[in-house]
Order: C-alpha cells, then structure tokens, then sequence
C-alpha cells in the first residue's frame, strides 16, 4: 500500500506579526539613538555655553557642578566690549619713568620748536632761552621772568610757561638737572648768606614745584647750585650780569648725560702715485 499523505496544515494567517514587531523594534531603536544624539548635543551646548561665560568672566555656578542662567543684566553688553578690542587701552607711563622713551638730539629740536612758537605767542621770548649742547637740551629761565630779585619764590605769573615746559619734557624718561646762577654781586640777607645759597634754593623750589604740579618723578631730578661761579657772561655789564642770573632745566642725554656729535669718517688715503719709468 502507498504511503498516505499528511493533510496540509492550514495557512498562518498571523505572520505579519513578526514583520510588524520587526519594525517596531527597529523603530525604538531609532528614537533611542535620536534621544541620545540630542541629549550628548544638549550637554555640548552647555559646555560650549560655560565656556563663553568664563571667558566673559560672568560665570556661575551651583553645587551640582552646572552652570546656572544668567541674568540679561549680569552679562557684559557685548557692544562695549568690541569698543574695548577696538580701542585697546595704552600702558600707562609707570612714574619711574621705566616705560618711558628715552630724548634723543632729533626730540630736542622738536621741543626746542615747540616751546620756541608758544614763547612768541606769549611774547616771552625774553624770559627763556633755549639750546642744545653737547649736554642736552637746555632751558634757560632768567630771573626778570621767574623770580624777585634776591628771592627764591617763584612767581605765580610765570605758571603757565612752567605748565608749557612741563608738558614738553615729561613724556621722556631722560634726568632732568635742574641748575641755579647767580652774578658775582656779593648775597647777604636773613635769607641767604651767599649767591651759594640763593642759587641753590631757587633750582631746588623750581624742582619742587615740578614735582607738585606737574608729577615729576624725584629720582629724575638732580639739583644743583653753582652761584656766580659758571657765568654765560661777563659779570662787567648790567647785561652780562642779567645773563648770568637764571636757573637751568637740563634735558640730558638719553645714555650717558651727552650728546655726542656724529664724527665725520675720515677719508680714505689717496693711492699711490704710479711710478713712471725713466
């Protein structure tokens, strides 16, 4: 006898099922790696965030480690921080003078030029005289135009050109000398007993008025009194005499308190003459 065949089982109409749970699993996984890719995006975000804020210096914090909100008040505005970057502030000048440039011959001619228009505009041509040695760059103030005669007070009118030469030589960190003169007519009061004396007090008043007024650093400053002994002039004539009484603002040489004059090089010796044959 044949074999008998087994009857068919009847079709399973429930397959979709798989498919269907197929995709579902598929699909979950899918907004798993969204939500995860979104939560490490939010976290970047936050970092990049506090970043901005401690470099802005406004950064706060809480005592689970995250950044708190800011106020809109608390922040820097931005736009007056692009004015700052676009308007750095200069170093200031320390007041010893460190950080300041030092005067050479070429800033004296323009400081000679200078002070030179504002005395003509003042029409004071005939209180200061000004020229540069081999020392510096120097200032002489006469006493018709800065003191009294036999006194070391300085005289309030003459504020406005001592504002002017302050303003001229305070920028450069040279040593200023200040130096007084006198003529050779004999000092005796119950001020001073000698032109010694005089000299000497009116270069050291001028010097502190500098330093009162106009911040003149004191370890820039050398004073010095020489009396009648270094005359411009012979002490013979009124003139001469009118010469000699003055004080000296000495602008000194950047190095070494001169200025030397560029020596021109010295030609090249001639070659030799070609001998001629007898």
């Amino acid at each position: 006898m044949g074999r008998k065949k087994a009857p068919e089982k009847p079709a399973n109409h429930e397959r979709w099922m798989v498919s269907y749970a197929d995709f579902l699993t598929l699909l979950f996984a899918v907004f798993v790696t969204l939500y995860a890719m979104s939560q490490t995006d939010r976290k970047k975000v936050e970092q990049v965030a506090a970043s901005y804020r401690t470099a802005f210096g406004v950064t706060t914090g809480t005592s689970s480690g995250k950044p708190e909100l800011i106020n809109k008040t608390d922040m820097m505005p931005i736009p007056s921080m692009k004015r700052q970057l676009k308007n750095p502030e200069k170093p200031k000048t320390k007041s010893d003078g460190a950080l300041k440039v030092q005067a050479t011959k070429k800033d004296f001619k323009e400081i000679l030029v200078t002070l030179e228009k504002f005395l003509i505009e003042k029409k004071a041509q005939d209180k200061v005289n000004i020229e540069i040695t081999k020392r510096g760059l120097v200032i002489s103030l006469k006493e018709a135009g800065f003191f009294d005669s036999g006194s070391a007070a300085v005289k309030p009118a003459s504020f406005e050109l001592l504002a002017k030469m302050a303003e001229s030589l305070l920028p450069y960190g040279n040593q200023i000398s200040f130096e007084g003169h006198t003529d050779n007519i004999p000092m005796r009061s119950a001020a001073f007993q000698s032109n010694w004396e005089l000299s000497t007090a009116r270069a050291t008043n001028l010097a502190r008025h500098f330093m009162d007024r106009h911040g003149l650093n004191p370890e820039k400053i050398a004073v010095t009194g020489y009396g009648e002994y270094r005359p411009v002039a012979e002490n013979s004539t009124e003139e001469g005499r009118r010469q000699n009484r003055r004080v000296d603002l000495v602008l000194l040489g950047a190095t070494t308190g001169e200025i030397e004059e560029p020596q021109p090089a010295e030609p090249p010796p001639p070659p030799p003459s070609p001998k001629v044959p007898f």
